[in-house]
This record gives structure tokens, C-alpha cells and sequence, in this order.
């Protein structure tokens, strides 16, 4: 890669940066605390909808999550329809049948109810709903939206995505394999819902790979160059209740003091990195999923120690503060320190059963995810080191079993 590419990747980085400074930053209003969600049918009627598109998909729908939500839906008199079709990396065909869902019905509102794919999912909807001339597609990039969405009340049920308060959605185009990450402050939820009686039930994997899900967003904002004070305080306290709970909800989901801390550790992650931005770990694990169906944060999990070594010299400092601030080593030197930090995230990875690579990435693959994921990056991502194709194709076959 060029220099004058570099110089003109750090110039629309430093844009945005300044440009971000223009929006609105207020977090999301929030209903928190173990029982939370059997309040927000009245705090939905108390804004004046009468019928909302509840958002979902089938596994959360079998296992009975929203069976309170339902019920409380019926006792403050707010009528529902429910899109329980969301496939794991929601597919365009997902966005289309839940936004037609909501316009045959005369729906004021969204619930998106569930994990990452959800999330996504409902974001997008609603942008159709209320963009109806600008196809998903189109929405791809940065700031394509122009209308607001429709009321979005986002409710987690994992501690990862920190997709409630986040201005992204990944939407999966399954005739190209290819993944459409949508950035728009119009798809920021105002309202959040962090129960975390609805993330006891997980199972261990999903909480494992969910929780480095959102290390992930923490570390790549943190280490990349578009942070204000704001940014680097969330993605500190987010990275320091990571570590501390991390393990504790691995081995005992029943903790609700741990999930507690850990969905809002997520948020705090989220708030990091939606304005922040991530890097190539997010480009890379995006294009895994879209050829090979990787769950993203199993994906993330796995490519974050990856990603950090390639950075090596420039991301040390900002590293070694993460190290201290999570309590895995204080003293020594910058390199040390970061050196060690990425060795406490391998660490953390083994110890909750996370493979230290890839069994799936076939050969023929790898020029089209490379190519995919620095379209991604490039020259979007405020990242500490740019990288070019041969950087990314060494990282992805480091990654390789």
C-alpha cells in the first residue's frame, strides 16, 4: 500500500472524527435491573404507541424469553406482532419480511428482542420502514439514511453486541456471501432495556463468545484514533468489568451480580465503539461469517490476539494502560505489558473452550475475504496500523488450523 493512500486513510478518518462531534451523544433512555423488562410494555404505552413489531427469532421464541414481555404487552393494552424469522447473521430477506410485517400491520414501533442478529435485523427494518426508497444495499457505508427511524426499544438478551446503543447493523446478502455494515446515527435505539434475568439461561459457549464479543468492541475502540474522553472512559470500565466477571458467568450462569455487570459492561463497550469505530478484527470476522456462517463473536474471540500481534509496536501503549486498568500486569514496559495483555485474552479464550483458530477457510477463499474486508477497513476504520492485502492475507492464515 501506498503512502499517499495511508495519508489519505488517516485524512477521512480525521474527517469523521471531527464530523462525529456534530451528533447526538446522550445514551439511550434506559430501563435496568433484574425484572426490567416486565416494565416496558407500560413505559411503551407512556409514549403514546398502540402497536409495536416485536423483533426475534425462533430459538428465543421455543425456549419461552419473551413470555413475560408478552404478558405484560396484554395487560397495558399494547397490541403486538412478532417476527420471530431472524436467521444467525440476518440475511436481506429477513430485513424485507419483518419491515412488510410492520406495514401490513400499521405498527408504531419496534422491539428488537434478542442477541446481535436481532438487533441487526430490527435496525434495519425499521430503516426500511421509514426509508422505503433506499434498499439495504444502498444503505451499506456510512450515513446513507435520511429519514429517523420509527420508536426502537432494544432489549439484549446477550452481554456482547452492545447493539442497543450502537449506530451499526451487519445485514448478510446470501447471494454474494458478502456482509452490508450499515453506520448511521439514525439507527441508535432511544430506549434500552438491560435485564439481566434474560441472559441467566444462556449456555456457556454463547456467553463466552458473546462477553469477547464485547472485549472486542472495547479494545478496538480504545486502541484506534478517533476516541474523545468520553470513548476511552467507557471502553476502560467496560474492559476492566470484562475481565473481572467474564469467567465467573462462564462458570456460573446463575449469577445474576455477574450478568448484571457484564450487560453493562456490553453497553459500555458499545458506547465505545459507536463512536469510536472498530477495526480489523470487526472487518475480518464480518467477512468469516459471511462465506462460512461464523458467529460473530466466536469470530471476534478468535481474531482479536491475531489482530493485536500484526499491530505489535503501535498499539503497545494504549495496550499496556488496558493491562493495568484489567489487572493483568502493572509494572514493566510498554511492550511487556501489551504483550502480556494479549496473552491474558488467549488465556481467557482457552479457558472458556474458544479454538485458537479456523478449521473452515478454504484456500480459493481467502483473495475474496481479504479483498472484502479491507473494502471494509479501508480507509474507514481509525485503526492504529493500516493494513494492506498481504498484511491481512499473513493474519488470516496465522489464524488457520
Amino acid at each position: 500500500m501506498n503512502s499517499a493512500y495511508k495519508a489519505f486513510s488517516r485524512a477521512y478518518q480525521q474527517t469523521f472524527r471531527v464530523a462525529m462531534c456534530a451528533f447526538n451523544w446522550e445514551e439511550p433512555e434506559m430501563l435496568e435491573g433484574p425484572g426490567a423488562i416486565r416494565r416496558l410494555p407500560e413505559f411503551i404505552k407512556s409514549k403514546g404507541l398502540r402497536k409495536v413489531l416485536i423483533v426475534t427469532d425462533k430459538g428465543l421464541m421455543g425456549i419461552g424469553l419473551l413470555n413475560s414481555l408478552f404478558e405484560e404487552m396484554a395487560k397495558a393494552g399494547v397490541d403486538y406482532v412478532v417476527y420471530d424469522g431472524t436467521q444467525p447473521n440476518p440475511s436481506i430477506e429477513n430485513i424485507e419480511d419483518a419491515r412488510k410485517l410492520y406495514v401490513d400491520n400499521g405498527c408504531e414501533g419496534v422491539i428488537a428482542f434478542g442477541g446481535g442478529s436481532p438487533m441487526d435485523c430490527a435496525k434495519a427494518a425499521a430503516a426500511r420502514v421509514s426509508n422505503p426508497k433506499i434498499p439495504v444495499k444502498k444503505m451499506r457505508g456510512v450515513l446513507k439514511l435520511v429519514h429517523k427511524l420509527p420508536p426502537l426499544f432494544a432489549v439484549p438478551t446477550t452481554a456482547g453486541t452492545g447493539s442497543e446503543t450502537t449506530l451499526a447493523a451487519v445485514v448478510t446478502d446470501t447471494a454474494t456471501h458478502e456482509k452490508n455494515a450499515i453506520n448511521d446515527p439514525r439507527l441508535r435505539p432511544k430506549y434500552a432495556v438491560l435485564d439481566p434475568e434474560l441472559t441467566v439461561g444462556l449456555p456457556p459457549h454463547i456467553t463466552s463468545t458473546t462477553g469477547m464479543d464485547a472485549l472486542t468492541h472495547a479494545v478496538e475502540a480504545y486502541i484506534g484514533k478517533s476516541n474523545v474522553k468520553s470513548t476511552i472512559d467507557y471502553a476502560e470500565k467496560a474492559t476492566k468489568m470484562i475481565f473481572e466477571n467474564i469467567e465467573k458467568v462462564y462458570e456460573n450462569g446463575k449469577d445474576v451480580d455477574a450478568r448484571n455487570a457484564m450487560l453493562k459492561a456490553s453497553f459500555y463497550a458499545g458506547q465505545a465503539f459507536t463512536r469510536a469505530y472498530v477495526g480489523y478484527v470487526h472487518a475480518i470476522a464480518h467477512n468469516l461469517g459471511g462465506h462460512y456462517n461464523v458467529p460473530h463473536g466466536l469470530a471476534n474471540a478468535i481474531i482479536l490476539p491475531y489482530v493485536l500481534e500484526y499491530y505489535g509496536e503501535s498499539a503497545h501503549k494504549p495496550l499496556a494502560k488496558l493491562a493495568v486498568i484489567a489487572g493483568v500486569k502493572t509494572n514493566g514496559t510498554d511492550k511487556e505489558k501489551a504483550e502480556a495483555f494479549i496473552e491474558a485474552i488467549k488465556t481467557l479464550n482457552k479457558n472458556m473452550n474458544i479454538p485458537d483458530g479456523f478449521d473452515m477457510i478454504q484456500e480459493k477463499d481467502i483473495p475474496v475475504i481479504v479483498k472484502r474486508a479491507l473494502k471494509e477497513g479501508n480507509p474507514l476504520y481509525p485503526v492504529p496500523k493500516i493494513m494492506d492485502e498481504a498484511d491481512c492475507e499473513a493474519v488470516i492464515r496465522r489464524m488457520m488450523k
